[in-house]
C-alpha cells in the first residue's frame, strides 16, 4: 500500500509533513471574555503538534468582537491576542507542524453561548451583543441580527485583512478563511440566507463579493510565500440554497486570487438540512472542486479509518485530509496511522520524547 498520506506536501513557500491536517474546531476557553488564548489552547493544538499532524489549525478567531461565535471565543482583534498566539504558534512549529489560524465573524450566530447546557442567544445583561448579519432573518433559534449597510459590509475585508498583519506577526503559517457553515461569509453567499438589494446581494457574482474582496485584501498583506486557506460549505443542503455548482465557480474565482486550497465541508447556513451522513459524505464534494476548479482541496467529515483516508487521496479525490472529531477522541491519529500503513516508527512523525512509545510491528 503506498503511503502518500504520511508524505510531505508543499504550498506556496511552506511544506507541512504530511497531509493529516487538524481542522478548526471551537473550544469556547477563552474565559475572560477577552478573547486572548489560554493555556488550554496551548496545550489542545500542541498535543496535536506532538501527536504528528502536518498543520494544526486553530478554532475561529474572530477579527471584530462581535464576531466572536460566544463571549469565550477567541480573536485575533488586537496586538495582546496576537502575542498569546505567538506562543502556541512557537510551540507547535517545536514540534515540526505548520500552524494555521481560522479567521471568521460570526454574523448572525454570533453571540451564542458556548460550554455549558443553554442554547441560544446571549442576552445583553448577560454578555451578549446585538448581532449582524446581511439581512434581519434570525437562524433558527437564535435573536435576529441587525442587517449591515453596504458601507459596513464594504469595511468588512479591511477587518480581516488587520487580523492578517496581526497572524504573520504571531508567525502562522497559513490562515484559513471562514467562508462555511452559516456564519457571516457563507450567509452573504447563499441565497437562503441573503435577500439584499445591493451590490451584495441577488447575483452570484454580488453575493460572492465580499469572500472575493476578503480574499483580495488578506491577500495584499500576507505574505507571498504563506498559505491561503478557504472553508467552504459546499452546498445548503436545502433547496433553493447554496450549492455545488456555485462552489466550484467560487472555487475557480479564489484560484485566481491566490488561494491555494479550498478547504470542504458542508451545510450550516439553515436548520431545515436534509443530509445523508455516512462515512467519507462530503469527499465527492472536495473531489468535484479539485477537479473542476483546478485547485488543491482538502476533505473532511467522518474519516476515521487511516485506509479510509489514504483512499481518498489515492482516488486523486483530495490533496489533504482534514480531521476533526476523530482527532478530539486520538490526537496521536497521524501516528497509528502511519503504524497501520506500514511506515517505518522511524520514519514516523514522533516528537523524539515519545519515541519510546512508538507502534511496532
Amino acid at each position: 500500500m503506498t503511503t502518500s498520506l504520511l508524505d510531505p506536501i508543499t504550498l506556496r513557500g511552506r511544506t507541512a509533513r504530511n497531509r493529516i491536517w487538524l481542522s478548526p474546531m471551537c473550544q469556547y476557553s477563552a474565559f475572560d471574555g477577552d478573547g486572548v488564548p489560554t493555556d488550554w489552547h496551548l496545550v489542545n493544538l500542541g498535543r496535536h503538534a506532538t501527536g504528528g499532524f502536518g498543520l494544526v489549525t486553530t478554532e475561529a478567531a474572530a477579527v471584530v468582537p462581535e464576531g466572536r461565535i460566544s463571549p469565550q471565543d477567541v480573536g485575533i482583534w488586537n496586538d495582546r491576542q496576537a502575542d498569546a498566539w505567538t506562543r502556541i504558534v512557537d510551540f507547535v512549529h517545536g514540534q515540526g507542524a505548520l500552524a494555521a489560524v481560522q479567521l471568521a465573524h460570526a454574523g448572525r450566530k454570533a453571540s451564542t453561548y458556548g460550554l455549558g447546557r443553554s442554547r441560544g442567544s446571549v442576552p445583553l445583561d448577560d454578555g451578549g451583543w446585538e448581532s449582524v448579519g446581511p439581512s434581519t432573518s434570525a437562524f433558527d433559534g437564535l435573536a435576529a441580527p441587525r442587517a449591515l449597510t453596504t458601507d459596513e459590509v464594504a469595511g468588512l475585508p479591511a477587518a480581516f485583512a488587520e487580523a492578517a498583519r496581526r497572524a504573520d506577526r504571531a508567525g502562522f503559517d497559513a490562515i484559513d478563511l471562514h467562508g462555511a457553515h452559516g456564519y457571516l461569509l457563507h450567509q452573504f453567499l447563499s441565497p437562503l440566507v441573503n435577500d439584499r438589494a445591493d451590490v451584495y446581494g441577488g447575483s452570484f457574482e454580488n453575493r460572492a463579493r465580499l469572500v472575493v474582496d476578503t480574499v483580495r485584501a488578506i491577500r495584499e498583506v500576507w505574505p507571498a510565500d504563506k498559505v491561503l486557506l478557504v472553508r467552504l460549505s459546499a452546498t445548503d443542503w436545502a433547496e433553493g440554497g447554496w450549492d455545488l455548482e456555485q462552489t466550484v465557480l467560487l472555487s475557480a474565482v479564489l484560484r485566481d486570487l491566490g488561494v491555494d486550497l479550498v478547504d470542504v465541508s458542508s451545510g450550516g447556513a439553515v436548520a431545515h438540512q436534509d443530509i445523508a451522513v455516512h462515512p467519507g459524505y462530503q469527499v465527492p464534494f472536495a473531489a468535484a472542486v479539485r477537479r473542476h476548479a483546478g485547485i488543491a482541496t482538502s476533505a473532511v467529515g467522518l474519516i476515521d479509518d487511516p485506509r479510509q483516508a489514504q483512499a481518498v487521496l489515492d482516488g486523486g479525490e483530495a490533496d489533504v485530509i482534514m480531521l476533526g472529531r476523530a482527532a478530539i477522541r486520538e490526537p496521536s491519529w497521524p501516528l497509528r496511522a502511519a503504524h497501520e500503513l506500514g511506515v517505518d516508527p522511524d520514519d514516523a512523525p514522533y516528537a523524539p520524547q515519545y519515541e519510546r512509545g512508538a507502534w511496532r510491528a
